[in-house]
């Protein structure tokens, strides 16, 4: 499974880890006035209008907006343009930015940033030195990170020294930074600025920010900063800022202290997060200095730690027997932990691969849970030897949706290994186009995409796209998109194609109901009753109206009761709603995507897509901050109580039902 998106599906998110890896502290935060309402805004018909120009994707209809003289609508407006992100918008939310009215020049800087449009940096720049309100300079500087040049990279990373006591510029740029770092422009000295910015007299969002900065920016060389961003991730205050510090010394491995400090905080931070983000940043050259920490984290009392720590032997474990890992996986009670540490094994290999495999399958025939018996196919995938076994458990009738998905995953994930049999090349190409013609939208995805892989060099196999035209037209549109996707990408692979735009559902297909966004109350909460405990959200009407009047109704169908987490990566999300369980399933309509003013902290609840505007039924809940989600997945919801039951959730745990407390 690759990690390097949101999807509906098994959902490929950049993480800082292996298998899987805000302004606001702990929470969602909203930082335009017009949206911290106290009553549901959409009484107001223009707001309606606005909001339905937005979901229509009408920049024309918008513009107008802009000039009403009053602020709300401006704001609206302005913040309405933010979703659509038409680059046509960009001269007239430009002119917004000289707004009278503070707040309006805020949601127009939000709004550039999010078009990313280079033309914006000139103004955006200009701004930051005309700008007297705190707030919109600080929107500024983050939005010219979203626009900046490489040539333009410098004034954002060197502000005048005025701007050195003022906290919101300080936010302002350490977000800017990031935001750029994202995008891959960067230089030593946006390096050294953010390294100055961890200093804990800065203010937490600044710190906050530059930590994520240092550890998500590619291509970074941290040796030389290896000494104070470890101090940081030792003993700032805030457990989120100490966790991106960690991630960030991943950058710095060649760096004498490293091993150590990752060493001690596996072991004795006191956040669960850290720890997972310490065992995530340890390299394959630490192995023998990091080995025993790792191996401890193994029975760390949380289970995503464990999970983190098994994760690590498999990444980078060298030079042991399989049997080791074998010992080692068969006194762990938790089930992902075990079968990642089984993978390890099988990978490993030695004198006793033969009877490990067998092992490993005996457990795969023993185990009840669906999910476990996926893991289990997961970690046959480490070894060329259980092809057959593999195979006939995904088209085994009657098995589990989950079984066939992780099962046709793990087939893929096997034939790319160097040792895969020359001989059993054949063989596999069969089995991808049996896949293709299975009319299961997992196997039909994940083996158009295997097809398509030039590196498994299949197209002098699968000369006729036919076959995977003809599974094509069977799919249904929306709900099968992703499936969908994957075929029309290996058909324009196999005909050497140009991929066309894919067909995304128009709001006229499924209009926002004003009916039923009116009739929910802002702060409306839902209440989650899972396997492991409750979780309450607080529905965000008044910034994602569409979106929360999709979750309500299919709340109030019971839609949700009865479903499975199917998703859970540690230190970063738990997802549900699918209807299939594997991520793969989807309701028959599509959602605009909605992106409010608001970032993703700790306990934001997003949707899940397969890009923009294809949102349906799958929402996730973050572990921590997540801020390269801001801005790109709408966030509809926000947790205010149970995320330590957030924290403990796993796959296959269940939502037992949803209610809405009145």
């Amino acid at each position: 499974m690759t990690y390097h998106n949101f999807r509906r599906r098994a959902w490929a998110a950049t993480i800082l880890g292996c298998w899987g890896l805000s302004f606001a502290a702990c929470t969602t935060s909203s930082r335009t006035a017009s949206v911290a309402t106290a009553t549901n805004k959409f009484t107001d018909a223009t707001l309606r209008q606005i909001a339905t120009a937005q979901d229509e994707r009408q920049t024309t209809a918008l513009l107008p907006f802009l000039e009403r003289p009053e602020v709300i609508y401006r704001r609206e407006a302005a913040l309405a343009l933010a979703s659509v992100q038409d680059k046509a918008s960009v001269a007239a939310l430009t002119a917004r930015l000289g707004d009278e009215d503070a707040s309006v020049r805020v949601a127009a800087a939000y709004a550039l940033g999010q078009t990313a449009d280079t033309t914006a940096e000139v103004a955006l720049r200009e701004r930051i030195f005309q700008e007297k309100d705190a707030l919109a300079r600080q929107y500024a500087l983050e939005a010219l990170g979203k626009c900046v040049s490489r040539a333009g990279l410098n004034i954002l990373a060197r502000l005048p020294p005025a701007m050195g006591a003022d906290t919101a510029a300080l936010a302002g740029q350490a977000w800017g930074l990031y935001r750029a770092g994202l995008r891959g422009v960067t230089s030593e000295a946006a390096v050294a600025r953010l390294v100055q910015l961890l200093n804990p007299a800065n203010p937490y969002r600044a710190r906050l920010a530059a930590a994520n900065a240092l550890a998500r920016t590619r291509g970074l060389n941290l040796n030389s900063y290896a000494g104070t961003i470890g101090s940081v991730a030792q003993a700032d205050p805030s457990y989120a800022v100490r966790s991106a510090a960690a991630a960030a010394l991943s950058k710095a491995s060649q760096a004498a202290s490293v091993p150590g400090v990752l060493t001690t905080l596996a072991r004795r931070d006191p956040d669960y997060r850290v720890r997972i983000s310490a065992l995530r940043a340890m390299t394959a050259a630490q192995y023998a200095p990091v080995k025993e920490a790792a191996w401890a984290a193994l029975t760390d009392p949380h289970e995503q730690v464990a999970l983190a720590a098994a994760e690590f032997f498999l990444t980078h474990a060298a030079g042991e027997p399989g049997a080791l890992f074998l010992e080692k996986a068969n006194k762990l009670s938790a089930w992902r932990p075990r079968a990642t540490l089984l993978a390890a094994a099988l990978k490993l290999g030695g004198a006793e691969q033969n009877a490990m495999r067998t092992a490993v399958q005996e457990r795969y025939t023993a185990a009840t849970d669906p999910y476990e018996k996926g893991y289990l196919l997961k970690a046959l995938g480490e070894d060329p030897g259980a092809y057959e076994f593999i195979s006939k458990a995904i088209f085994a009738p009657d098995r589990p949706l989950v079984v066939g998905t992780y099962g046709i995953e793990a087939l893929v994930a096997m034939r790319r290994l160097p040792q895969f049999p020359a001989e059993q090349q054949a063989t596999f190409a069969l089995a991808m186009q049996r896949a293709i013609a299975s009319g299961d939208v997992a196997l039909m995805g994940t083996a158009a995409e295997a097809i398509r892989d030039p590196k498994l060099d299949m197209r002098r196999v699968f000369a006729n796209a036919d076959f995977l035209k003809q599974a094509r037209e069977k799919l249904v549109l929306p709900r099968d998109l992703e499936a969908w996707q994957s075929l029309q990408q290996t058909i324009d692979f196999l005909e050497k194609k140009q991929t066309a735009p894919f067909p995304v559902a128009q709001a006229a297909t499924h209009p926002i109901d004003w009916g039923a966004v009116q009739a929910i109350p802002a702060g409306q909460r839902a209440m989650i009753k899972t396997s492991k405990g409750s979780v309450v959200f607080r529905l965000l009407v008044n910034e994602a109206p569409g979106s929360v009047a999709s979750f309500v109704a299919l709340v109030n169908q019971g839609f949700y009761n009865g479903k499975n987490f199917h998703r859970v990566v540690p230190n970063f999300v738990a997802q549900g709603g699918c209807p299939r369980g594997d991520g793969w399933g989807s309701s028959d309509y599509n959602l605009r995507s909605e992106f409010a003013d608001l970032r993703y902290g700790e306990g934001a609840v997003g949707l899940a897509s397969a890009g923009k505007d294809t949102e349906s039924c799958q929402w996730f809940i973050t572990h921590a901050p997540t801020p390269h989600l801001d801005g790109r997945y709408t966030i509809f919801a926000q947790v205010v109580s149970g995320m330590e039951v957030v924290s403990r959730l796993e796959i296959g745990d269940r939502i037992e039902r949803i209610e809405l407390l009145r």
